[in-house]
């Protein structure tokens, strides 16, 4: 699929497609849009398509037919599609292991849109208004969560994320999917949701003294809920709940002074639960009772001990996206100067030496073939820009070194926790290191082989080309 195609092709659920769920559909209204744009400016590029029809389709050029709005909308629409899908994937792949969904599972809540009803977006830049054949609107009784993404959307701001980036955030916050992926476990909770769920297994990494506080928090906190009643939200505890924590420490001879002081302890705890091991076992606390549509403990777990269940994913996400750039970026920082040293110490490459960057700064800076940067380099052919300069292989090189280092790091983290030893169990060690490189593969380094191998006409817009770029600017 090219890049304006997707502008064109809305990603949508097919129930005839039972094995991957979905499947690309024509919008011709689209599509003729999209031609005509391109026609008008055939040097446009793909961000050039998007910057008119987000022009096109926002709510302050009501100067602008609300059919002509609509049909921006409908390729916008079909645009967002894809990093929707994408991003119900990714949620699928971090989650690989110890669980009871697929990605497939996630599209009825996202990607809901028929890819028909004309749709655009009051002045307020929420509410949707359809657009019936004669141009009129009113409002419509159904969101479209894509729409809900582009009224959110704000190109005009200079720190913006790009739109795919947009979807991407958007997506992971849908309130219906964090809903359903609760019920697996997948919950950002409060400070007194994870201290009241934390179980045994959390604890094995905690010092003595915290899990004495966890263990009495347990005593009175999950003592009250379940004598009052209480679901759902859990509250701060209240003073008398603190005083009684107080007095059940000092009978195990942890002396603590004030109740302030222990709400800053029972806090200091909270920090290292949210930092629990990504790769434990995630369960559902409650399941849903079909007469009544209401949800109560499984049946399974013993409700006066600490073996419920709880996962935090936007930890562990923040924490992994974040690694992931530091460790690509000293990837490609290695990488370069490795290459760069192999060919000075090369008798055959080492006069062009010297060369390997320029040359990369014309591949990915300027979009030029190895054809092109050999005679402007001095370089007697193809071949010899190939053998000298090999983006493929300093790709492969890159994430190598950069999946190696994100499975050091997570190994680190987990061991200071003491969530698992080191050296770490063989089978524990191949499965992590599986799942990294398909995290890796699916973020940065499929988008950026795909764009290696796409020949003459490649865009080269990956993340992995913009932070090669960065690192020229650094070394000017």
């Amino acid at each position: 699929m090219n890049a304006s195609s997707k502008y064109w092709q809305m990603c949508q659920i097919s129930l005839a497609q039972e094995k991957s769920g979905y499947e690309y559909r024509l919008v011709e209204t689209a599509r003729e849009l999209v031609k005509q744009t391109v026609s008008d400016s055939p040097q446009a590029q793909s961000g050039d398509i998007q910057t008119r029809l987000l022009d096109q389709f926002h709510p302050q050029n009501s100067a602008i037919d609300p059919p002509y709005r609509a049909d921006a909308g409908f390729s916008l629409r079909c645009f967002v599609s894809h990093p929707i899908l994408k991003a119900c994937q990714k949620i699928d792949s971090l989650f690989a292991s110890n669980k009871s969904f697929t990605y497939r599972d996630l599209l009825p809540f996202v990607l809901d849109d028929d890819g028909q009803t004309a749709i655009v977006l009051d002045q307020d830049g929420q509410t949707q208004l359809i657009v019936d054949e004669r141009g009129k609107t009113k409002t419509s009784p159904y969101k479209f969560f894509s729409v809900k993404i582009l009224g959110t959307y704000n190109p005009d701001d200079q720190s913006r994320m790009s739109l795919d980036n947009w979807t991407y955030l958007q997506t992971k916050q849908n309130k219906e999917l964090k809903n359903f992926l609760s019920e697996f476990g997948f919950k950002l909770l409060s400070d007194w949701a994870l201290l009241n769920r934390a179980r045994a297994k959390q604890l094995e990494g905690l010092s003595k003294r915290d899990r004495n506080l966890v263990e009495v928090f347990h005593a009175v906190y999950r003592r009250d809920r379940r004598e009052q009643g209480q679901k759902g939200r859990c509250p701060d505890p209240d003073g008398a709940q603190l005083w009684e924590m107080l007095d059940y420490l000092r009978q195990r001879e942890i002396v603590i002074d004030t109740t302030v002081e222990l709400m800053k302890e029972l806090k200091q705890v909270v920090t290292q639960l949210r930092q629990y091991d990504i790769w434990s076992c995630r369960a559902p606390l409650e399941i849903q009772q079909p007469e009544t549509g209401t949800y109560v403990s499984r049946p399974d777990l013993p409700h006066d001990s600490i073996n419920e269940m709880n996962y935090e994913e936007e930890e562990f996400l923040d924490f992994l996206h974040h690694q992931f750039q530091l460790v690509l970026v000293d990837a490609i920082n290695q990488e370069i100067e490795n290459k760069l040293t192999k060919l000075q110490k090369s008798k055959r490459y080492a006069p062009l030496a010297k060369q390997f960057i320029p040359g990369l700064q014309l591949y990915y800076c300027q979009g030029k073939s190895l054809k092109e940067i050999a005679p402007q380099l001095g370089m007697t052919s193809w071949d010899q820009a190939r053998r000298i300069l090999n983006p493929g292989e300093l790709l492969s090189r890159v994430r190598e070194e950069c999946v190696q280092e994100l499975l050091e790091s997570i190994l680190s983290r987990a061991s200071m926790k003491g969530l698992t030893k080191i050296p770490p169990k063989p089978d524990y060690l191949k499965t992590l290191a599986e799942q990294i490189e398909a995290f890796a593969d699916e973020e940065v380094f499929q988008e950026a082989a795909a764009e290696i191998k796409a020949g003459k006409n490649r865009s080269l817009n990956s993340f992995y080309a913009q932070q090669l770029r960065l690192y020229f600017e650094e070394r000017l």
